[in-house]
């Protein structure tokens, strides 16, 4: 009877002692950065959503603490002219890219509540259509600077 007791009290404090498993991410951030603009005109950033589950997901903001206001955009072109529209979401294609490039999507971002020093990095926090939120380090460049 001892034996059984010491049995059943072991698996009951493993049971109640085992962690919990994270379920893995569905979506990645990545090769994020923001153009430096001179005063407190508006930046672009730029990145690119890894979507890797079967499911198509929507990125439907963008937050930081280093800026007043963060919009998501688009680029359009109408034949000779381009506008910018604000956009309510982004959709990532299931197990797919989308990507965020001057000229196409990017995230506008205004009012800054510092300069902006290239060479440094600013954290923005992505929210999902799905719940998730993917925070990811961007790296200030200049103005002219590509994407890669």
């Amino acid at each position: 009877m001892r034996i059984t007791l010491k049995t059943l009290l072991l698996a009951a404090l493993c049971g109640c002692v085992t962690p919990a498993i994270a379920a893995p991410k569905a979506v990645m951030v990545s090769d994020c950065w923001i153009r430096a603009l001179p005063g407190g005109l508006p930046s672009g950033g730029y990145f690119s959503v890894m979507n890797m589950s079967s499911k198509p997901v929507d990125l439907t903001g963008v937050e930081t603490d280093a800026f007043g206001m963060a919009m998501l955009h688009q680029s359009q072109s109408n034949g000779s002219t381009s506008t910018m529209v604000m956009i309510a979401k982004a959709t990532v294609p299931a197990n797919g890219t989308l990507r965020f490039a001057p000229g196409g999507y990017h995230v506008m971002l205004e009012k800054p509540k510092h300069p902006l020093k290239v060479g440094t990095s600013i954290p923005l926090t992505f929210s999902f259509s799905d719940g998730e939120k993917v925070t990811s380090e961007c790296a200030v460049k200049s103005a002219g600077a590509a994407s890669d």
